[in-house]
């Protein structure tokens, strides 16, 4: 009884210490459940990590039933079963319950990791997030800083503006006394309106004037035109009426005529510069100088910088340009010197690259004229290297790379110490790693001799070196560059310098040119049909010559695709028998064949067919193919082992169909002495593919005929015993010896022939000998005396024959 009480006891307090463990996790339950709750706000995620966790809770209550319940399950057996069996059962109880602890740990811990990677993964989102908000800040403010960069560069375009319209207004004299009017006119229609409505006659003067100038409008009057001409952003007036506008004026030395003339001079030179090259610059030139070039040197300044800086690419053409010009004009080429050099160092303050490349690449092109002194090249170089940088370096190398090679003629000690400092910069490696590369491409450049940047092309070099005038400024000097040459001023001596100038223009082009000229305006005024009926006959002798071979290489384009691109030989020939050619193109047609052939890896049937096809259609292909067979033998040494066997064999199959006359085997000629390893190796192939084409048989007959032994005596020589052997040891080698019978027979029996070529000349000396003797006796005494010497002397002859 005691004991029951006992263990009863013993049971009450383990189901209070289970009952209290229960109560315990469940409170624990409670507080994560309270804590999740308090994290809600979190989103999306958090739900779902907090359903997790309510599934691992759940679990871990279903695991704490099952528990409570197999304790009670272990109380009832011990109760029915006693002592042994309980143990056993709560040690296999425990057992189960350790096994589920351990489940239930191994659980808790895969969700905690879980839990811990979706935080992970949520303070990613968060620092995702605040960087691209970052981001958006920096770039806004970057967008900002850019607006706020590109207001201030217009306000100061728009300064400037302002200061260079306020110039030009002050340069204007001409147009004060209308200003003075202008203001005079704005003041009383500011101050006396009252007066102006009160009196009648003056409304009645001011109606009149305004009825007036209508009437001049519809009758084209020049003089109320002549003031709007010369303005900017005027009406558009189209050159002829321009032209009959100035003849109008009767005071050629007005301000308004001359505003005009300064207006077509600035049309026709920036007219002329734009359209320069290279192709048109001899005729470009004679038409500049009609213009008055002393009136707008400025203009001709600011157009040829304007049109540099717009297509860099044509720099050598604007130079050469220059230096024509500056042969007759020196102060042009200064000028244009001063203002680059002043361009350069504008570009250099404000850190604009594109313009201080443009600046450096025309001051370049002008060394290469020698319109600029190299001086002033070497004082550029040594202020762009004196603290590199990266662009700076850049610029330098472009520089040296488009003059490099006049500064290596002129100053090759200078230049090498401009070299000395780019080794230097290398070295020191504090540049980017790509100007690092342009100065060693620069180093290779000046190890080719600039090879590809030659200083002035053929083209282009159109002064004499002694004509030339060149020109120094320094680079720290204070330079004027006389902007106001850019304005128009009226000159009170207009009439008389404009008789200069063209009196130097006359000095300059010709008076011929001039007289020409006037003539052809005269006879165009005259008479316009004599003109066309002249320019049509012109057009009838004139004969364009193509030196460029543009046509021939549209031809060689066109006959190479058609062979290319046809599937047999038939199509192609079909295809390029349609091709026009004209009188001398059929030799084209011939090479071009053969080109393809011998750039093939394997020799093709199909361009021997195709050749053969040409060669029995017209005799001029059999005659230019024999031509090109004996070009090509004369330059075979010149060609690869793959060409030369394709070629070998193309010309085998012409041979051997008989498409080519075998005349053409004369020009070759078998001895050691004429041939090379490269000439030996196309013959080999030739009769190897020719005796395949014909079998030896019959490429022997061909070979013995009667009518090709001429031809063929220098192929199968037999002048003399060595050039005998080589041939035969040759076609031996090759293994066509079949077809050396007939030398072989000759040179066995050449020692007899030779005999028998002596025999002749033997009996002849003895005949002579025995009529001479019979001569001597019929003959007096003093005679014999004579024949006895000649007998004499024919003995010693023929013991040096024998």
């Amino acid at each position: 009884m005691e004991t029951d009480l006992s263990e009863n006891g013993h049971r009450s307090r383990r189901d209070r210490r289970i009952d209290g463990e229960w109560v315990d996790r469940r409170e624990r339950r409670r507080r994560t459940e309270r804590r999740e709750s308090d994290d809600a706000g979190e989103g999306n995620d958090r739900d779902d990590k907090r359903e997790r966790r309510r599934r691992g809770n759940r679990d871990d209550s279903d695991d704490d039933d099952d528990e409570r319940e197999g304790l009670r399950r272990e109380r009832r057996d011990e109760d029915e079963d006693g002592g042994d069996r309980v143990e056993r059962r709560r040690k296999d109880v425990r057992k189960e319950n350790d096994d589920e602890r351990d489940d239930r740990r191994d659980r808790r811990r895969k969700n905690e990791t879980r839990v811990d990677d979706d935080d992970e993964r949520d303070d990613k989102r968060k620092r995702r997030r605040r960087h691209e908000g970052e981001s958006d800040d920096r770039k806004e403010r970057k967008r900002r800083e850019d607006d706020d960069e590109k207001l201030h560069k217009r306000r100061n375009d728009e300064r400037e503006f302002r200061d260079r319209l306020d110039r030009y207004n002050d340069g204007k004299e001409g147009n004060d006394d209308n200003r003075k009017d202008t203001r005079q006119r704005v003041g009383d229609d500011k101050y006396g309106k009252e007066k102006n409505r009160k009196d009648g006659a003056q409304e009645d003067g001011a109606v009149k004037a305004n009825e007036d100038s209508k009437v001049q409008k519809q009758d084209g009057d020049s003089t109320t035109d002549l003031a709007k001409l010369g303005r900017s952003g005027g009406v558009y007036i189209p050159p002829f009426k321009l032209a009959r506008m100035m003849k109008e004026v009767q005071d050629k030395s007005s301000v308004e005529y001359q505003r005009m003339t300064w207006d077509a001079l600035r049309k026709s030179i920036n007219g002329l510069v734009n359209k320069v090259n290279a192709a048109n610059l001899k005729n470009i030139i004679p038409e500049l100088f009609a213009e008055n070039l002393i009136r707008g040197r400025g203009l001709f300044c600011r157009s040829c910088m304007k049109s540099q800086m717009a297509s860099p690419g044509f720099t050598d053409v604007f130079a050469a340009l220059v230096g024509v010009v500056n042969t007759k004009f020196p102060e042009v080429g200064d000028l244009l010197l001063r203002r680059i050099i002043l361009q350069l160092q504008r570009a250099y303050k404000r850190n604009d690259k594109p313009q201080l490349l443009a600046a450096v690449k025309f001051i370049a092109h002008l060394v290469n004229q020698q319109i600029v002194h190299e001086l002033i090249a070497l004082e550029l170089l040594t202020v762009l290297l004196e603290k590199p940088t990266d662009d700076s370096v850049e610029v330098a190398v472009g520089f040296v790379t488009e003059c490099g090679s006049m500064l290596q003629d002129l100053c090759p000690r200078g230049l090498h110490g401009i070299f000395e400092r780019f080794r230097g910069i290398l070295h020191e490696g504090e540049i980017d790693k790509r100007v690092q590369f342009l100065i060693e491409s620069l180093f290779a450049l000046r190890k080719a001799k600039f090879q590809g940047y030659q200083a002035v092309r053929p083209e282009l070099d159109l002064v004499e070196q002694e004509d030339q005038l060149t020109h120094e400024v320094s680079l720290s000097d204070t330079i004027d560059p006389e902007i106001a040459l850019d304005i128009f001023k009226p000159d009170p001596n207009f009439l008389e310098n404009e008789r200069k100038y063209e009196e130097l223009k006359k000095a300059i082009l010709g008076e011929e040119s001039e007289g020409g000229e006037d003539s052809g305006a005269e006879s165009e005024d005259e008479d316009e049909d004599e003109d066309e009926e002249s320019e049509e006959e012109d057009e009838e002798q004139m004969k364009i010559k193509d030196e460029t071979e543009t046509n021939l290489i549209n031809l060689r384009r066109t006959i190479y695709l058609t062979i290319m691109s046809s599937v047999d030989f038939e199509e192609a020939g079909h295809k390029l028998l349609k091709i026009k050619l004209e009188p001398g193109q059929e030799m084209e047609l011939c090479i071009m064949l053969l080109e393809c052939c011998s750039q093939e890896r394997t020799y093709l049937r199909y361009y021997g067919l195709l050749g053969q096809r040409f060669c029995m259609i017209n005799k001029i292909h059999q005659e230019n193919f024999e031509k090109c067979f004996v070009q090509q033998y004369s330059m075979i040494h010149r060609l690869e082992t793959n060409k030369l066997r394709n070629v070998a064999k193309f010309f085998a199959h012409l041979l051997g169909t008989d498409a080519l006359p075998w005349h053409c085997l004369a020009y070759i000629r078998l001895t050691e002495e004429d041939t090379t390893s490269s000439s030996r190796i196309f013959i080999k192939i030739l009769f190897q593919e020719m005796s395949e084409h014909l079998g030896i048989r019959l490429l022997n007959e061909r070979l013995n005929d009667p009518t090709m032994q001429e031809s063929l005596e220098s192929i199968f020589p037999k002048d003399n015993p060595k050039n005998t052997r080589f041939a035969i040891n040759f076609f031996t080698s090759i293994g066509l010896g079949g077809i050396t019978e007939n030398m072989r027979e000759y040179l066995k029996n050449m020692p007899r022939l030779i005999m028998q070529q002596q025999k002749p000349v033997s009996e002849s000396d003895e005949s002579g000998s025995s009529s001479s003797s019979e001569s001597s006796e019929s003959e007096s005494e003093s005679t014999s005396s004579s024949s006895e010497e000649s007998d004499d002397s024919r003995r010693k002859q023929r013991k040096r024959r024998r």
